[in-house]
């Protein structure tokens, strides 16, 4: 009874206080940007949000099999500390100062870090100077003097074996630390202001995170007015998802788009709301090509032609959607573009008979082996979650469903599939035309012939 009376005076003091006020409970869901991944979607994925070579952050520090690479931390801060000429002491000052906003990134914080502020930013510090010494000896080859050839983390023989693994928790959401002391550490070794370092960090950053890794920037300035038009980010993982979202400035939407329900769930779609997979669609006349941009909002339909951007999937890809997928749910405003793209293209990709139909048009780039993996790649992305329908897909996919509806489509795409992709069907098909208008002709001779004796 009196646990029952405290917690009924605890109530009404509360509402006494006027609390809480809508501008406190939106101060809580705007600070947080990193985030634990709820047991719920973990346990589908169990090894996709978790650090397999390096922990980032406090939510995976000091576990057993990431210990060993933090003797490569200190050893990475020596090296950054040596280069700057600068006391230890001065860089821990600059990061105590924003301490807090430091730690309220973080959604839920251990009291082992927030009660202990000089371990958080030593924490910080040594997860800081690792990750821009990676990102030097990758790109800025003067470095390599720091370090011998054979390091097995900064030198060659690091990068050929190690680097793959450390670019793989790099994008794991639970594994993240703020941008924030990327640049005041980057700053702090350079005595350039943020402003100036804050473009050249972004896109040293997506080019060691990107996919493509032969891809050729053949357009520098092309490439930097992109790396400014990402905005601020608020950590890598952010970083990584709005590059791979960014449109090109020539980019239009259409404003016109036909009222629907908010919500089309993954697994159980509305009935009079049916996407098409891949080959339904090709049968239906829908042809498939490339985008020219691999943003995955450029994604149109026009006058039967689907066309999707390029998607390289390997072993890295299910791991980097997924943490993709669990950041839009968590972070307030992130958006729910990547959710979406995933969530049309499981739509398309029923079974492995649709792969080869995107494939070939250069839409699925595959190094998983074969078009089965691919199929269960998306269908298994795609469990549990929502796409938006007031998203640019929503027009899509109506623009979509309105073609498919028309049955003369399918009979055009029929007659080209059957006779016109194959020239021994063609030619049989010409015969047959020829043979049918010569009986046609014989019979009109003939009954006219029969008319004539009768006259």
């Amino acid at each position: 009874m009196e646990l029952e009376m405290k917690w009924l005076d605890q109530i009404n003091e509360e509402i006494k206080n006027n609390g809480p006020t809508i501008a406190y409970e939106k101060e809580q869901w705007e600070k947080p940007s990193i985030y634990k991944v709820p047991s719920q979607v973990t346990e589908l994925n169990k090894n996709a949000f978790k650090p397999q070579a390096i922990s980032f952050g406090p939510y995976h520090y000091g576990e057993e099999n990431l210990k060993l690479m933090e003797k490569h931390k200190h050893r990475a801060l020596l090296h950054f500390l040596k280069r700057c000429g600068k006391p230890v002491e001065l860089l821990f000052q600059r990061l105590n100062q924003v301490a807090k906003e430091l730690k309220d990134s973080y959604k839920s914080l251990d009291p082992i870090w927030t009660n202990n502020t000089p371990k958080f930013i030593e924490m910080m510090i040594l997860d800081g100077c690792f990750i821009l010494e990676i990102l030097k000896v990758n790109y800025e080859s003067e470095i390599l003097v720091d370090y011998d050839k054979n390091d097995h983390v900064f030198g060659e023989h690091g990068k050929l074996h190690l680097t793959p693994y450390i670019k793989r928790d790099m994008l794991i959401l639970e594994n993240q630390i703020p941008m924030t002391v990327l640049h005041i550490l980057t700053k702090f070794e350079t005595n350039v202001e943020e402003e100036d370092h804050r473009e050249s960090l972004k896109e040293k950053i997506i080019k060691f995170l990107d996919p493509w890794p032969s891809r050729i920037i053949k357009n520098t300035s092309l490439f930097k007015t992109k790396i400014i038009r990402l905005g601020k980010c608020t950590h890598l993982l952010d970083l990584y998802r709005k590059s791979m979202i960014q449109e090109n400035a020539s980019h239009t939407t259409p404003s016109l788009r036909p009222p629907m329900r908010n919500l089309l769930n993954c697994e159980e779609p509305d009935e009079d709301y049916i996407i098409r997979s891949a080959r339904e669609l090709q049968e239906a006349g829908v042809r498939f090509k490339k985008s020219d941009s691999r943003s995955l909002k450029d994604v149109s339909f026009n006058r039967g032609v689907l066309r999707l951007p390029a998607v390289k999937l390997d072993d890295s890809t299910k791991y980097i959607f997924l943490n993709l997928i669990a950041f839009e749910r968590l972070h307030v405003g992130a958006g729910n573009e990547v959710t979406s793209f995933i969530c049309f293209m499981d739509t398309i990709i029923d079974t492995a008979q649709d792969v080869p139909f995107l494939s070939r048009s250069g839409i699925l780039i595959n190094a998983l082996g074969n078009d089965k993996l691919v199929a269960k790649l998306f269908n298994s992305l795609a469990k549990e979650i929502s796409m938006d329908r007031n998203g640019e897909l929503d027009m899509v996919m109506t623009n979509m469903k309105y073609y498919c509806e028309k049955p003369w489509k399918s009979w055009r795409a029929s007659l080209i599939q059957t006779y016109f992709r194959n020239p021994w069907a063609m030619v049989s098909l010409v015969a047959a035309f020829f043979l049918f208008a010569l009986t046609i002709i014989q019979t009109i001779y003939t009954v006219g012939q029969f008319y004539q004796k009768d006259c």
